[in-house]
């Protein structure tokens, strides 16, 4: 009989008012329940004051440790049809122990966006040079995609990033699944041009790009929109804001540190335009898809808006160019003409590319063929059955020294 419980392996407890990471995670554990799955949710993670309240859903939640047998015991207890991976660290850490102990439970990869490409965007935006195959083959792809590879499905936020590992990296469409964060159209009126004013940028500042964004706002963007809108106030929003990030406010210049957005669709509907330089990063950009949502039309880059418009035009405009931007943040903050146009075109991104009942029924579709499938759909994954035996052995006997190392230091105490 399948087992109708799926155990989710969280990176972090999942806060969908601090990232795209988090709202994503919570579109899952609600589709699961949706379709009448038992969720529990496991982390290692600390607890965090701005985490959902998973028990408001009836679901149950443990703290777990890596190098810790009591989690196979909690597995075994659980008896989990399916093992959800919140990013691909996780599948490293728990993945074997997953496999030793529930051999028959469908493994899946939630990647959230690639984590490799990031970091070789990263790498090549302080380096100065074109991305290339040689920062894409970092010690990330590696460790990634072998995560992917020893998963039964991975699923892929971005068609770029489907595309990316399909064709640069050659991994079997049938390990994937393109599952974009949805988006939930709104019916009520959003406030006009006339309504609203204000520059805006929302972030998590736990992520890299955006700090290096707000810093390329600060110092070469806004002041040339200032030079042009001398009234003009760009409000910076962000989860984890510290020092480095709060000393960049600026009252004479109209460059706000505001914290934390509470109410992230108030404060996006309320601003005529969201800017979003991000010059390196992966996956679908959350102040984006708020932006949307919201009608809010937006600047951003070309790696900010990937795999967001798709087919369609950009709701505002995309540039790389500092001055560029700048003339386009202008422009859409002043002329009420291409402001509306841009709205509208939002509104086709909205329903023709994130539209929830075009993506999730599939996917319940796709795990339910992989239960009835699993024996033949691993076969035809060699290359992950022989990472699979590798991570096994080597990290098994790597957890177990560690655990005998913590236990002789325990008793010497």
């Amino acid at each position: 009989m399948e087992s109708r419980i799926i155990l989710i392996i969280g990176y972090v407890w999942p806060e969908p008012s601090s990232s795209a990471a988090g709202l994503r995670m919570m579109q899952l554990i609600k589709g699961f329940l949706a379709h009448d799955y038992q969720v529990i949710f496991a982390t290692p993670a600390i607890h965090s004051e701005h985490a959902f309240p998973l028990e408001t859903l009836d679901i149950k939640s443990y703290s777990i440790q890596p190098n810790d047998d009591d989690f196979d015991k909690l597995l075994v207890e659980i008896n989990p049809g399916m093992v959800v991976f919140d990013r691909f660290m996780m599948e490293e850490q728990f993945g074997w122990r997953v496999s030793e102990a529930l051999p028959n439970a469908i493994k899946i990869l939630d990647t959230e966006d690639l984590h490799f490409l990031r970091k070789a965007r990263q790498q090549a935006n302080k380096m100065g040079i074109p991305l290339g195959l040689n920062e894409l083959q970092n010690q990330f792809a590696k460790r990634e995609i072998a995560s992917i590879l020893r998963c039964d499905l991975s699923l892929i936020i971005s068609q770029f990033e489907y595309q990316l590992l399909v064709d640069t990296f050659k991994v079997l469409p049938s390990l994937l699944f393109y599952f974009p964060i949805w988006l939930e159209p709104n019916d009520e009126a959003r406030p006009s041009f006339e309504l609203r004013k204000d520059f805006v940028f929302i972030g998590n500042f736990y992520h890299e790009p955006n700090r290096h964004a707000v810093n390329a706002l600060k110092e070469h963007i806004w002041p040339l929109i200032r030079k042009k809108l001398p009234d003009a106030t760009m409000l910076i929003y962000g989860a984890y804001c510290d020092e480095q990030i709060l000393k960049l406010n600026h009252d004479k210049t109209g460059f706000l540190i505001k914290g934390r957005a509470e109410e992230v669709n108030h404060v996006m509907q309320s601003a005529r335009v969201c800017l979003a330089p991000l010059y390196f990063g992966a996956g679908l950009k959350g102040k984006l898809l708020d932006a949307l949502v919201c009608e809010t039309p937006s600047i951003t880059t070309t790696i900010g808006a990937e795999g967001i418009a798709q087919e369609l035009p950009w709701p505002g405009f995309i540039a790389d160019d500092y001055a560029q931007f700048a003339d386009h943040a202008v422009t859409l903050y002043t002329s009420k003409i291409v402001w509306e146009s841009s709205v509208q075109t939002g509104k086709k991104i909205v329903n023709n590319n994130f539209n929830k009942g075009r993506f999730e029924p599939k996917l319940f579709q796709q795990l339910s063929v992989l239960t009835q499938t699993l024996g033949e759909h691993r076969q035809q994954n060699f290359i992950g059955q022989i990472l699979q035996h590798h991570l096994h052995t080597s990290t098994k006997y790597l957890s177990k020294y560690i655990m005998a190392k913590n236990k002789k230091a325990e008793n010497r105490n």
